[in-house]
C-alpha cells in the first residue's frame, strides 16, 4: 500500500516522492533538477526510483 501511495505521489510531485523514499540524497537532487527543467523526466526518474529500490 506503501509503494502504490510513492507512486500516486512520484506522478503528480515528484521530488517529494523521492525525498520520501530515499530522504536528501544524490537521487532527491538528481530529481529535483530533472523536475525544474522539465516536468516529465522528473516523474519517470522518480517513479523508477520509487519502484527500483
Amino acid at each position: 500500500m506503501e509503494k502504490i501511495l510513492l507512486i500516486i505521489l512520484a506522478i503528480l510531485l515528484p521530488p517529494v516522492a523521492v525525498l520520501i523514499h530515499k530522504g536528501v540524497s544524490r537521487p532527491f537532487w538528481i530529481d529535483l533538477v530533472l523536475t525544474i527543467l522539465l516536468y516529465l523526466p522528473g516523474q519517470v526518474y522518480a517513479v523508477y526510483v520509487v519502484l527500483t529500490e
